[in-house]
């Protein structure tokens, strides 16, 4: 196998060519999550945030990076989801459960994304982010009128992640 040549690298990124084809790699985390998680009165946990390279705010689930920050190093991608989800949404989770692993997307970076599913949730403070660069909105939102309310969301022109529609699958279907 070749390897790998470096063609631009920042502080978080690197561009990368192989055998002609240019991709993505993070260079200070050990990992990607997203945390799927509903109220015990089940309402879906969503997060709101401006997104700079969309240029708009986008809805998704809470979700962020393993080992991204000083001191964190080394931590495990279930301790991340569930400091993830405690710092965007307030919420700490009594359980948190792998659901999957896949690539976020396969033609441009090389992240991998694992999907937790967090349960037993207790609200034990704000939410919205850790400092003044994560200014997140959480929504709680009934499963029953999820699909509706992110209709009315994209119709006021915010974008909806993708992975939200897959979430809500898992959500409906597999979890009881």
């Amino acid at each position: 196998m070749k390897q790998d040549m470096v063609i631009q690298e920042g502080k978080y990124l690197k561009l990368v060519i192989r055998d002609g084809w240019e991709y993505i790699e993070r260079v200070n985390c050990s990992g990607v999550v997203i945390i799927v998680s509903k109220t015990d009165d089940d309402k879906v946990i969503f997060v709101e945030q401006f997104r700079r390279p969309v240029g708009k705010h986008v809805i998704g689930f809470p979700a962020g990076l393993a080992g991204d920050e000083r001191g964190k190093r080394g931590e495990s991608l279930a301790s991340a989801a569930r400091r993830e989800l405690l710092e965007e949404t307030g919420y700490a989770a009594r359980k948190v459960v792998q659901f999957f692993e896949g690539p976020v997307s396969a033609g441009m970076c090389r992240d991998m994304v694992t999907i937790f599913h967090a349960s037993g949730l207790k609200k034990v403070a704000k939410g919205g982010g850790v400092d003044d660069t994560e200014q997140i909105k959480v929504h709680e939102v009934p499963l029953k009128t999820a699909d509706a309310w992110l209709k009315r969301q994209a119709k006021k022109g915010l974008l909806v992640g993708p992975n939200v529609f897959a979430g809500l699958y898992f959500l409906k279907h597999w979890v009881k």
